[in-house]
């Protein structure tokens, strides 16, 4: 499955949706623990790009404050996954590009190096540094809703990494 649509009345149900979705990046991970996953989240100032990620790390296992990365550029989260058989450290890292200017300032803040690590990337703005960010897994498109709470989110696999992702993800969420 390379995209599917999703939406979510309130905000518990993006919630529960960015919980399933993390335990399928989880699993993905801890199946091939030496793997990055690139993620896109694009939208609308006020679509909910911070709070679906917010739900995703915390999701994932991280414990604690997942706060905005709109002035720091980069928040990291160290995770470690666990399940019978496994332990895996990976790290997320949370991006907000909305503040640059152009995609040279991308590029001279030297975060290239944060997509070879195990893990995954989450980019909210990734248009502020078009042309110079690896290409996305995963791309997730969010937009509001006629109720406050209401979002719309597309899902599109924009690799055979992402594809994978998706065809263990979409069948339980449909």
């Amino acid at each position: 499955m390379d995209s599917f649509s999703q939406h979510c009345r309130q905000e518990a149900d993006t919630a529960a949706l960015a919980q399933r979705f993390s335990e399928i990046l989880g699993q993905f991970l801890i199946a091939k623990p030496s793997s990055h996953i690139n993620i896109s989240l694009e939208g609308d100032l006020g679509a909910g790009k911070t709070t679906f990620a917010r739900y995703l790390i915390q999701g994932i296992g991280y414990v604690g404050r997942v706060k905005s990365p709109t002035y720091t550029l980069c928040e990291l989260y160290p995770l470690i996954l666990v399940s019978r058989h496994k332990k895996v450290v990976v790290t997320a890292h949370h991006f907000d590009l909305y503040r640059m200017r152009s995609p040279l300032e991308w590029q001279e803040a030297g975060f290239s190096e944060y997509f070879d690590l195990p893990g995954f990337c989450l980019i909210e703005w990734p248009e502020k540094a078009d042309g110079t960010l690896p290409p996305f897994d995963v791309q997730i498109q969010l937009s509001a809703g006629m109720d406050d709470e209401a979002r719309d989110l597309t899902f599109t696999a924009r690799t055979d990494q992402g594809i994978q992702i998706l065809t263990m993800f979409a069948p339980t969420t449909l």
